[in-house]
Protein backbone atom coordinates (compact mmCIF):
# COMPACT_ATOMS: atom_id res chain seq x y z
CA UNK A 1 0.00 0.00 0.00
CA UNK A 2 2.84 2.36 0.82
CA UNK A 3 4.49 1.51 -2.50
CA UNK A 4 1.22 2.25 -4.36
CA UNK A 5 0.90 5.70 -2.72
CA UNK A 6 4.54 6.54 -3.52
CA UNK A 7 4.09 5.52 -7.14
CA UNK A 8 0.92 7.59 -7.48
CA UNK A 9 2.58 10.65 -5.95
CA UNK A 10 5.55 10.26 -8.27
CA UNK A 11 3.30 10.02 -11.37
CA UNK A 12 1.38 13.16 -10.37
CA UNK A 13 4.63 15.05 -9.76
CA UNK A 14 6.03 14.03 -13.17
CA UNK A 15 2.77 15.06 -14.85
CA UNK A 16 2.76 18.52 -13.25
CA UNK A 17 6.43 19.09 -14.06
CA UNK A 18 5.90 18.03 -17.66
CA UNK A 19 2.99 20.46 -18.01
CA UNK A 20 5.09 23.26 -16.58
CA UNK A 21 7.97 22.47 -18.95
CA UNK A 22 5.59 22.37 -21.91
CA UNK A 23 4.10 25.71 -20.89
CA UNK A 24 7.57 27.23 -20.58
CA UNK A 25 8.57 25.86 -23.96
CA UNK A 26 5.38 27.24 -25.53
CA UNK A 27 5.94 30.69 -24.07
CA UNK A 28 9.62 30.70 -24.93
CA UNK A 29 8.92 29.93 -28.58
CA UNK A 30 6.47 32.83 -28.72
CA UNK A 31 3.91 31.02 -30.90
CA UNK A 32 0.62 32.91 -30.70
CA UNK A 33 -2.64 32.56 -32.61
CA UNK A 34 -4.67 35.58 -33.71
CA UNK A 35 -7.15 35.34 -30.80
CA UNK A 36 -4.31 35.40 -28.28
CA UNK A 37 -2.72 38.41 -29.99
CA UNK A 38 -6.08 40.17 -29.92
CA UNK A 39 -6.38 39.51 -26.18
CA UNK A 40 -2.95 41.01 -25.50
CA UNK A 41 -3.69 43.96 -27.78
CA UNK A 42 -6.92 44.85 -25.96
CA UNK A 43 -5.03 45.23 -22.69
CA UNK A 44 -1.65 46.56 -23.86
CA UNK A 45 -2.17 48.57 -27.06
CA UNK A 46 -1.23 52.19 -26.43
CA UNK A 47 -4.02 53.70 -28.51
CA UNK A 48 -6.60 51.59 -26.68
CA UNK A 49 -5.07 52.61 -23.35
CA UNK A 50 -5.46 56.24 -24.37
CA UNK A 51 -9.11 55.65 -25.33
CA UNK A 52 -9.68 53.83 -22.05
CA UNK A 53 -8.33 56.82 -20.12
CA UNK A 54 -10.78 58.99 -22.04
CA UNK A 55 -13.59 56.64 -20.90
CA UNK A 56 -12.48 57.01 -17.28
CA UNK A 57 -12.41 60.77 -17.69
CA UNK A 58 -16.00 60.65 -18.97
CA UNK A 59 -17.13 58.65 -15.94
CA UNK A 60 -15.49 61.14 -13.59
CA UNK A 61 -17.18 64.02 -15.42
CA UNK A 62 -20.56 62.38 -14.69
CA UNK A 63 -19.70 62.13 -10.99
CA UNK A 64 -18.48 65.72 -11.04
CA UNK A 65 -21.81 66.87 -12.56
CA UNK A 66 -23.70 65.01 -9.82
CA UNK A 67 -21.65 66.84 -7.21
CA UNK A 68 -23.21 70.08 -8.47
CA UNK A 69 -26.55 68.95 -6.98
CA UNK A 70 -25.10 69.12 -3.48
CA UNK A 71 -25.78 72.33 -1.50
CA UNK A 72 -23.03 74.92 -1.05
CA UNK A 73 -21.74 75.33 2.49
CA UNK A 74 -18.87 77.53 3.52
CA UNK A 75 -17.34 78.86 6.72
CA UNK A 76 -15.58 82.23 6.72
CA UNK A 77 -13.78 84.39 9.21
CA UNK A 78 -11.49 87.39 9.27
CA UNK A 79 -9.41 89.58 11.58
CA UNK A 80 -8.83 93.25 10.89
CA UNK A 81 -7.53 96.58 12.21
CA UNK A 82 -10.12 99.35 12.35
CA UNK A 83 -9.42 103.01 11.63
CA UNK A 84 -11.15 105.82 13.49
CA UNK A 85 -14.93 105.83 13.02
CA UNK A 86 -15.64 109.43 11.88
CA UNK A 87 -19.16 110.68 11.21
CA UNK A 88 -19.51 113.92 9.19
CA UNK A 89 -22.98 114.89 10.37
CA UNK A 90 -22.62 118.50 9.06
CA UNK A 91 -20.87 117.78 5.77
CA UNK A 92 -17.52 116.59 4.52
CA UNK A 93 -15.65 119.77 5.34
CA UNK A 94 -17.03 120.10 8.86
CA UNK A 95 -15.44 118.74 11.99
CA UNK A 96 -16.42 115.06 12.26
CA UNK A 97 -17.70 113.30 15.31
CA UNK A 98 -15.32 110.58 16.50
CA UNK A 99 -17.37 107.53 17.46
CA UNK A 100 -15.40 105.38 19.87
CA UNK A 101 -14.93 101.87 18.43
CA UNK A 102 -12.36 99.19 18.99
CA UNK A 103 -9.08 99.43 17.14
CA UNK A 104 -9.40 95.86 15.87
CA UNK A 105 -12.22 93.55 14.81
CA UNK A 106 -13.00 89.99 13.79
CA UNK A 107 -15.88 87.93 12.44
CA UNK A 108 -16.81 84.27 12.06
CA UNK A 109 -19.81 82.70 10.36
CA UNK A 110 -21.23 80.32 7.80
CA UNK A 111 -23.08 80.55 4.50
CA UNK A 112 -25.45 77.91 3.09
CA UNK A 113 -27.07 77.84 -0.35
CA UNK A 114 -29.14 75.09 -1.99
CA UNK A 115 -30.58 75.19 -5.48
CA UNK A 116 -34.31 74.41 -5.58
CA UNK A 117 -35.06 75.04 -9.24
CA UNK A 118 -33.01 76.43 -12.12
CA UNK A 119 -34.88 75.11 -15.13
CA UNK A 120 -33.49 71.60 -14.64
CA UNK A 121 -30.06 72.63 -15.88
CA UNK A 122 -28.07 70.79 -13.22
CA UNK A 123 -29.87 67.48 -13.75
CA UNK A 124 -29.81 67.96 -17.51
CA UNK A 125 -26.09 68.60 -17.27
CA UNK A 126 -25.75 65.17 -15.67
CA UNK A 127 -27.62 63.64 -18.62
CA UNK A 128 -25.32 65.49 -21.01
CA UNK A 129 -22.25 64.13 -19.23
CA UNK A 130 -23.74 60.62 -19.27
CA UNK A 131 -24.35 60.87 -23.02
CA UNK A 132 -20.81 62.15 -23.54
CA UNK A 133 -19.56 59.19 -21.52
CA UNK A 134 -21.61 56.84 -23.74
CA UNK A 135 -20.11 58.48 -26.83
CA UNK A 136 -16.63 57.94 -25.44
CA UNK A 137 -17.52 54.26 -25.07
CA UNK A 138 -18.60 54.16 -28.72
CA UNK A 139 -15.35 55.86 -29.72
CA UNK A 140 -13.44 53.25 -27.71
CA UNK A 141 -15.36 50.45 -29.44
CA UNK A 142 -14.57 52.00 -32.83
CA UNK A 143 -10.89 52.28 -31.93
CA UNK A 144 -10.95 48.69 -30.69
CA UNK A 145 -12.50 47.45 -33.94
CA UNK A 146 -9.97 49.37 -36.04
CA UNK A 147 -7.07 48.13 -33.92
CA UNK A 148 -8.22 44.52 -34.10
CA UNK A 149 -8.48 44.78 -37.88
CA UNK A 150 -5.00 46.36 -38.07
CA UNK A 151 -3.67 43.45 -35.97
CA UNK A 152 -5.43 40.95 -38.24
CA UNK A 153 -3.98 42.65 -41.34
CA UNK A 154 -0.45 42.47 -39.90
CA UNK A 155 -1.03 38.89 -38.69
CA UNK A 156 -2.20 37.56 -42.05
CA UNK A 157 0.47 39.56 -43.87
CA UNK A 158 3.01 37.74 -41.71
CA UNK A 159 1.17 34.46 -42.36
CA UNK A 160 1.36 35.07 -46.11
CA UNK A 161 5.08 35.85 -46.16
CA UNK A 162 5.91 32.88 -43.91
CA UNK A 163 4.07 30.70 -46.41
CA UNK A 164 5.97 32.36 -49.25
CA UNK A 165 9.20 31.69 -47.42
CA UNK A 166 8.42 27.97 -47.21
CA UNK A 167 7.41 27.87 -50.88
CA UNK A 168 10.61 29.61 -51.96
CA UNK A 169 12.75 27.44 -49.67
CA UNK A 170 11.18 24.28 -51.09
CA UNK A 171 11.66 25.64 -54.61
CA UNK A 172 15.32 26.44 -53.88
CA UNK A 173 15.90 22.90 -52.57
CA UNK A 174 14.17 21.42 -55.64
CA UNK A 175 16.05 23.73 -58.00
CA UNK A 176 19.41 22.78 -56.50
CA UNK A 177 18.63 19.13 -57.14
CA UNK A 178 17.49 19.97 -60.65
CA UNK A 179 20.67 22.01 -61.26
CA UNK A 180 22.77 19.06 -60.16
CA UNK A 181 20.87 16.80 -62.57
CA UNK A 182 21.27 19.27 -65.46
CA UNK A 183 24.98 19.63 -64.72
CA UNK A 184 25.38 15.86 -64.96
CA UNK A 185 23.44 15.84 -68.21
CA UNK A 186 25.68 18.61 -69.53
CA UNK A 187 28.82 16.60 -68.65
CA UNK A 188 27.40 13.70 -70.62
CA UNK A 189 26.68 16.01 -73.56
CA UNK A 190 22.94 15.62 -73.34
CA UNK A 191 22.04 19.29 -72.73
CA UNK A 192 23.67 22.61 -73.55
CA UNK A 193 25.70 24.88 -71.28
CA UNK A 194 22.91 27.49 -71.57
CA UNK A 195 20.57 25.17 -69.64
CA UNK A 196 22.99 25.15 -66.72
CA UNK A 197 23.27 28.94 -66.82
CA UNK A 198 19.51 29.45 -67.00
CA UNK A 199 18.97 27.20 -64.00
CA UNK A 200 21.72 28.98 -62.06
CA UNK A 201 20.14 32.36 -62.82
CA UNK A 202 16.74 31.13 -61.62
CA UNK A 203 18.33 29.79 -58.42
CA UNK A 204 20.00 33.17 -57.75
CA UNK A 205 16.70 34.96 -58.27
CA UNK A 206 14.96 32.59 -55.84
CA UNK A 207 17.63 33.26 -53.20
CA UNK A 208 17.16 37.02 -53.70
CA UNK A 209 13.40 36.63 -53.31
CA UNK A 210 13.99 34.58 -50.15
CA UNK A 211 16.06 37.42 -48.65
CA UNK A 212 13.37 39.97 -49.53
CA UNK A 213 10.64 37.87 -47.90
CA UNK A 214 12.69 37.48 -44.72
CA UNK A 215 12.95 41.26 -44.42
CA UNK A 216 9.18 41.63 -44.81
CA UNK A 217 8.64 38.96 -42.16
CA UNK A 218 10.87 40.87 -39.72
CA UNK A 219 8.92 44.08 -40.42
CA UNK A 220 5.55 42.39 -39.85
CA UNK A 221 6.73 40.87 -36.58
CA UNK A 222 7.87 44.29 -35.39
CA UNK A 223 4.50 45.78 -36.39
CA UNK A 224 2.60 43.09 -34.47
CA UNK A 225 4.75 43.56 -31.37
CA UNK A 226 4.12 47.32 -31.47
CA UNK A 227 0.36 46.81 -31.84
CA UNK A 228 0.49 44.51 -28.81
CA UNK A 229 2.34 47.19 -26.86
CA UNK A 230 5.44 45.02 -26.57
CA UNK A 231 9.10 45.64 -27.29
CA UNK A 232 9.88 45.18 -30.96
CA UNK A 233 12.68 42.67 -30.35
CA UNK A 234 10.55 40.13 -28.45
CA UNK A 235 10.46 36.79 -30.35
CA UNK A 236 7.16 36.16 -32.08
CA UNK A 237 5.88 33.36 -34.25
CA UNK A 238 2.47 32.27 -35.45
CA UNK A 239 1.04 28.87 -36.46
CA UNK A 240 1.33 29.71 -40.15
CA UNK A 241 1.37 26.08 -41.26
CA UNK A 242 -2.26 25.79 -40.13
CA UNK A 243 -4.67 26.27 -43.00
CA UNK A 244 -6.95 29.32 -43.02
CA UNK A 245 -10.49 28.40 -42.00
CA UNK A 246 -13.06 29.79 -44.43
CA UNK A 247 -16.08 27.74 -43.31
CA UNK A 248 -17.57 30.59 -41.25
CA UNK A 249 -17.12 33.16 -44.01
CA UNK A 250 -20.01 32.06 -46.21
CA UNK A 251 -22.99 33.22 -44.21
CA UNK A 252 -25.35 36.18 -44.08
CA UNK A 253 -26.36 38.28 -47.06
CA UNK A 254 -25.93 42.01 -47.64
CA UNK A 255 -29.24 42.91 -45.97
CA UNK A 256 -28.30 41.01 -42.82
CA UNK A 257 -24.91 42.70 -42.58
CA UNK A 258 -26.48 46.13 -43.15
CA UNK A 259 -29.05 45.55 -40.39
CA UNK A 260 -26.27 44.52 -38.00
CA UNK A 261 -24.21 47.58 -38.95
CA UNK A 262 -27.09 50.00 -38.33
CA UNK A 263 -27.64 48.37 -34.95
CA UNK A 264 -24.07 47.70 -33.77
CA UNK A 265 -21.74 50.03 -35.70
CA UNK A 266 -19.91 52.40 -33.31
CA UNK A 267 -19.78 55.00 -36.11
CA UNK A 268 -23.57 55.05 -36.34
CA UNK A 269 -23.96 55.11 -32.56
CA UNK A 270 -21.66 58.13 -32.35
CA UNK A 271 -23.75 60.25 -34.74
CA UNK A 272 -26.95 59.33 -32.89
CA UNK A 273 -25.25 60.27 -29.63
CA UNK A 274 -24.42 63.65 -31.18
CA UNK A 275 -28.13 64.14 -31.97
CA UNK A 276 -29.09 63.42 -28.34
CA UNK A 277 -26.44 65.84 -27.10
CA UNK A 278 -27.61 68.60 -29.42
CA UNK A 279 -31.25 68.10 -28.32
CA UNK A 280 -30.21 68.31 -24.67
CA UNK A 281 -28.23 71.43 -25.44
CA UNK A 282 -31.35 73.06 -26.93
CA UNK A 283 -33.27 72.42 -23.70
CA UNK A 284 -30.31 73.68 -21.71
CA UNK A 285 -30.23 76.97 -23.59
CA UNK A 286 -34.02 77.36 -23.32
CA UNK A 287 -33.79 76.86 -19.54
CA UNK A 288 -31.90 80.17 -19.29
CA UNK A 289 -35.27 81.92 -19.69
CA UNK A 290 -36.75 80.30 -16.59
CA UNK A 291 -36.58 81.71 -13.03
CA UNK A 292 -34.18 80.29 -10.47
CA UNK A 293 -35.15 79.49 -6.88
CA UNK A 294 -32.73 78.73 -4.07
CA UNK A 295 -32.83 78.36 -0.28
CA UNK A 296 -30.17 80.18 1.68
CA UNK A 297 -29.02 80.70 5.23
CA UNK A 298 -26.14 82.61 6.80
CA UNK A 299 -25.09 83.63 10.28
CA UNK A 300 -22.09 85.67 11.48
CA UNK A 301 -20.53 86.69 14.77
CA UNK A 302 -18.86 90.08 14.42
CA UNK A 303 -16.83 92.35 16.71
CA UNK A 304 -17.35 95.25 17.12
CA UNK A 305 -20.93 96.08 16.12
CA UNK A 306 -20.62 98.95 13.64
CA UNK A 307 -23.19 97.81 11.07
CA UNK A 308 -26.33 99.19 12.75
CA UNK A 309 -26.97 102.19 14.94
CA UNK A 310 -26.41 102.48 17.87
CA UNK A 311 -22.81 101.27 17.55
CA UNK A 312 -21.25 99.13 20.23
CA UNK A 313 -17.90 97.69 21.21
CA UNK A 314 -19.54 94.32 21.84
CA UNK A 315 -19.67 91.00 20.07
CA UNK A 316 -22.91 90.59 18.12
CA UNK A 317 -24.54 87.91 15.99
CA UNK A 318 -26.84 88.24 13.03
CA UNK A 319 -28.18 85.82 10.40
CA UNK A 320 -30.78 85.33 7.69
CA UNK A 321 -32.68 82.34 6.33
CA UNK A 322 -35.01 82.40 3.37
CA UNK A 323 -35.80 81.59 -0.25
CA UNK A 324 -34.38 83.64 -3.09
CA UNK A 325 -35.78 83.99 -6.61
CA UNK A 326 -33.97 85.36 -9.64
CA UNK A 327 -35.67 85.93 -12.97
CA UNK A 328 -33.28 87.00 -15.77
CA UNK A 329 -35.63 89.15 -17.82
CA UNK A 330 -32.89 90.08 -20.29
CA UNK A 331 -32.58 86.42 -21.31
CA UNK A 332 -36.08 86.59 -22.78
CA UNK A 333 -34.63 88.52 -25.71
CA UNK A 334 -30.89 87.82 -25.42
CA UNK A 335 -31.26 84.03 -25.73
CA UNK A 336 -33.28 84.04 -28.97
CA UNK A 337 -30.28 83.60 -31.22
CA UNK A 338 -28.61 81.12 -28.90
CA UNK A 339 -31.71 78.91 -29.02
CA UNK A 340 -31.93 79.25 -32.81
CA UNK A 341 -28.28 78.31 -33.19
CA UNK A 342 -28.72 75.27 -30.92
CA UNK A 343 -31.70 74.11 -33.01
CA UNK A 344 -29.72 74.53 -36.23
CA UNK A 345 -26.98 72.40 -34.70
CA UNK A 346 -29.56 69.69 -33.96
CA UNK A 347 -30.70 69.76 -37.60
CA UNK A 348 -27.06 69.48 -38.69
CA UNK A 349 -26.55 66.42 -36.51
CA UNK A 350 -29.67 64.78 -37.92
CA UNK A 351 -28.46 65.36 -41.47
CA UNK A 352 -25.04 63.99 -40.48
CA UNK A 353 -26.75 60.85 -39.22
CA UNK A 354 -28.46 60.36 -42.59
CA UNK A 355 -25.15 60.92 -44.37
CA UNK A 356 -23.42 58.44 -42.07
CA UNK A 357 -26.16 55.88 -42.74
CA UNK A 358 -25.52 56.17 -46.47
CA UNK A 359 -21.76 55.92 -45.91
CA UNK A 360 -22.13 52.78 -43.78
CA UNK A 361 -24.50 51.23 -46.33
CA UNK A 362 -21.95 51.90 -49.07
CA UNK A 363 -19.07 50.54 -46.96
CA UNK A 364 -21.01 47.36 -46.16
CA UNK A 365 -21.96 46.90 -49.83
CA UNK A 366 -18.39 47.44 -50.98
CA UNK A 367 -16.97 45.07 -48.37
CA UNK A 368 -19.64 42.45 -49.14
CA UNK A 369 -18.92 42.55 -52.89
CA UNK A 370 -15.16 42.39 -52.22
CA UNK A 371 -15.79 39.35 -50.02
CA UNK A 372 -17.67 37.63 -52.84
CA UNK A 373 -14.93 38.53 -55.32
CA UNK A 374 -12.28 37.20 -52.91
CA UNK A 375 -14.17 33.89 -52.64
CA UNK A 376 -14.22 33.62 -56.45
CA UNK A 377 -10.48 34.38 -56.57
CA UNK A 378 -9.81 31.51 -54.14
CA UNK A 379 -11.67 29.03 -56.34
CA UNK A 380 -9.83 30.27 -59.44
CA UNK A 381 -6.46 30.07 -57.65
CA UNK A 382 -7.16 26.47 -56.59
CA UNK A 383 -7.94 25.46 -60.16
CA UNK A 384 -4.86 27.24 -61.49
CA UNK A 385 -2.60 25.48 -58.98
CA UNK A 386 -3.94 22.05 -59.96
CA UNK A 387 -3.39 22.82 -63.63
CA UNK A 388 0.10 24.27 -63.03
CA UNK A 389 1.15 21.24 -60.95
CA UNK A 390 0.09 18.92 -63.75
CA UNK A 391 1.86 21.09 -66.36
CA UNK A 392 5.14 20.97 -64.41
CA UNK A 393 4.91 17.20 -64.08
CA UNK A 394 4.32 16.72 -67.80
CA UNK A 395 6.96 19.19 -69.00
CA UNK A 396 9.59 17.89 -66.55
CA UNK A 397 9.15 14.35 -67.87
CA UNK A 398 9.28 15.52 -71.49
CA UNK A 399 12.41 17.61 -70.78
CA UNK A 400 14.19 14.64 -69.28
CA UNK A 401 13.25 12.71 -72.44
CA UNK A 402 14.58 15.57 -74.59
CA UNK A 403 11.10 16.33 -75.88
CA UNK A 404 10.84 19.92 -74.61
CA UNK A 405 13.09 22.90 -73.88
CA UNK A 406 14.40 23.97 -70.48
CA UNK A 407 12.76 27.36 -70.91
CA UNK A 408 9.38 25.60 -71.03
CA UNK A 409 10.19 23.77 -67.80
CA UNK A 410 11.43 26.90 -66.06
CA UNK A 411 8.37 28.85 -67.16
CA UNK A 412 6.10 26.07 -65.90
CA UNK A 413 7.91 25.95 -62.55
CA UNK A 414 7.69 29.74 -62.19
CA UNK A 415 4.00 29.56 -62.99
CA UNK A 416 3.47 26.86 -60.36
CA UNK A 417 5.30 28.92 -57.74
CA UNK A 418 3.24 31.95 -58.70
CA UNK A 419 -0.02 30.00 -58.40
CA UNK A 420 1.02 28.89 -54.90
CA UNK A 421 1.63 32.52 -54.02
CA UNK A 422 -1.70 33.52 -55.58
CA UNK A 423 -3.64 30.85 -53.69
CA UNK A 424 -2.16 31.87 -50.34
CA UNK A 425 -2.71 35.55 -51.11
CA UNK A 426 -6.30 34.83 -52.18
CA UNK A 427 -7.03 32.93 -48.96
CA UNK A 428 -5.53 35.73 -46.88
CA UNK A 429 -7.47 38.33 -48.85
CA UNK A 430 -10.70 36.38 -48.33
CA UNK A 431 -10.13 36.21 -44.57
CA UNK A 432 -9.22 39.90 -44.32
CA UNK A 433 -12.24 40.95 -46.37
CA UNK A 434 -14.46 39.00 -44.00
CA UNK A 435 -12.82 40.61 -40.95
CA UNK A 436 -13.16 44.04 -42.57
CA UNK A 437 -16.87 43.43 -43.07
CA UNK A 438 -17.18 42.45 -39.41
CA UNK A 439 -15.25 45.57 -38.38
CA UNK A 440 -17.56 47.82 -40.41
CA UNK A 441 -20.65 46.22 -38.90
CA UNK A 442 -19.15 46.65 -35.41
CA UNK A 443 -19.02 42.97 -34.38
CA UNK A 444 -15.33 42.16 -34.90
Amino acid sequence: MHLYKSTTFFCILVFLLSRQVNAQNSSSTGIMALDEIWTITESQNRQLKLSDLSRKEGLLSVLEARDKLLPELSVAGDAKLNSKFLIYDKGLFSSPEDVPVSGYGYSLGYSFNMNLFNGGRDRRNIRIKQEEDARRQYEYDLQKNNTKYAVAAAYYDLYKFLQFKDFILAEITSEKKQLSTIQNLHKNGVVLKSDVLRTSVKLSQLELNYSDVEKKIALDKQRLNMLMGRSEDIPLDIPYRDSISIKQIAGAGFGDYLSIALRESPQYKIVHSNIKLSELNVKQVEAARLPRFSAYSNYNYTYPQISFYPYSNDLWGFGQTGIKMQFPIDNLYKSRHSIARARVNTDQQKESALIKRDEISLQVKEAYLQLQQAAENVETAKKNMIQSSEAVRVIRNSYMNQESLLTDLLDAENMLLETKFNLTAALVNLKLNHLRLLAITGIL
